[in-house]
């Protein structure tokens, strides 16, 4: 029993060269580099090359890759079939998982060791997941799915495949700053979850799809979700106090803070924090986005002295309330981001395989009797 880590918490489970984190100092690298100076220089798609392929690209090569990238962005009219099938009600992140897992289909993979079959499988599901997300977004309203516009970047293509209109510059560039601070970070659940699922050496498609319903859970990604219901639930400055003590009192969790890694403040919530200045707000999200600072003042007070700090999901969600994304789409978003992370270990797991087989320690019991299904008897409910 005293090699037993429930959740395997600190247990090293790989070697990697993808990304690291120091939770003591709050620094986050990605190959490297520091992701401060990747969200004020860098653009996602930039970001997708060096997490993919190890290095930042050379000026032909990025323009290749967006070249690629942007060709790829539509589906095959059968996902958009796929996708008005399923209920309007359901959750965008299982839309997405079906959907993901009806490309390995049509884009199937005989070797995963061959560098030109990553490299498309790659280029295809980053291109590709935010078509698809924009597509059950409109389709569920009863809207038309609207095809994807190769004049576009990135992230403003997302944003007309979503509203039918092209965002300010400021919007399009707060966005993709967005998705290169959630593009990866080390060896968290659904990065591990796709992890074992690639040590099967099964095609990619199938381990994002895995990924993507890890990511769902409200302990990982669906917490950003959470922290918008939480700001809403309070609903002023002057209900902060009470609303935390309450919540201390029944420990109870308060979202979108803590981390299993970061001691101190998140670092990803720091640039967050400062790209909700830059936006424009809407008099809910001012409303919202002044709450989260006085949550974020009383927690200080209160458990700052316990390394409970913001960590992205605070923050995060606040921004695209900002832009008036509907709320069940945040997680959506952030698998739209961390693809390109989720594919990076998939490619290194690949690289160097040993099938994940853990063990377990029993506690059942032994040498039972099967008894006859006429004379059992069951406890009285």
């Amino acid at each position: 029993m005293r090699d037993f880590f429930p959740g395997l918490a600190g247990v090293p489970a790989a070697k990697s060269t993808i990304s690291s984190v120091d939770g003591l100092q709050g620094i986050l690298e990605y190959r490297g580099i520091r992701i401060e100076d990747l969200a004020q220089q860098s653009s996602y798609t930039e970001t997708c090359y060096l997490l993919l392929f190890g290095r930042l690209p050379t000026k032909p090569e990025l323009e290749k890759f967006h070249a690629d990238l942007t060709y790829h962005r539509r589906i095959k009219y059968r996902i958009t079939d796929l996708i008005k099938c399923l209920p309007e009600q359901g959750h965008p992140m299982d839309a997405l998982q079906a959907a993901v897992a009806a490309l390995g289909m049509y884009y199937p993979v005989q070797r995963v060791e061959e560098e030109e079959t990553r490299y498309w499988s790659a280029v295809r599901l980053v291109a590709k997941l935010p078509t698809i997300v924009a597509a059950f977004a409109r389709i569920r309203r009863g809207d038309d799915y609207i095809q994807p516009r190769d004049d576009l970047s990135f992230a403003e293509n997302f944003f007309y495949m979503m509203f039918e209109r092209v965002p300010n510059q400021t919007m399009a560039k707060v966005f993709d700053t967005c998705l290169i601070l959630h593009a990866e970070h080390t060896m968290n659940a659904s990065t591990f979850s796709g992890m074992v699922t690639a040590s099967t050496l099964v095609d990619p498609y199938s381990v994002i799809s895995s990924a993507i319903g890890t990511l769902k859970g409200p302990l990982h990604g669906g917490a950003n979700e959470a922290v918008i219901h939480m700001l809403q639930e309070i609903g002023s400055t002057e209900n902060v106090p009470a609303y935390i003590d309450k919540k201390l009192h029944d420990k109870e969790k308060i979202m979108g803070f803590g981390h299993r890694i970061y001691k101190v403040k998140d670092p990803r919530a720091i640039v967050l924090q400062e790209l909700a200045k830059k936006m424009e707000p809407t008099e809910d999200s001012g409303r919202l986005f002044h709450i989260a600072r006085a949550v974020e003042r009383e927690m200080g007070h209160r458990v700052g002295h316990k390394g409970i700090r913001p960590n992205i999901d605070f923050y995060s969600g606040i921004l695209y309330h900002q832009m008036d994304i509907e709320t069940d789409l945040f997680t959506p978003i952030f698998a739209m981001a961390r693809v390109a992370g989720w594919l990076a270990h998939c490619f290194e797991q690949y690289q160097e395989n040993h099938l994940f087989r853990p063990t377990q320690i029993y506690e059942g019991l032994h040498n039972q009797q099967y008894e006859p299904l006429e004379s059992r008897q069951h406890p009285t409910l």
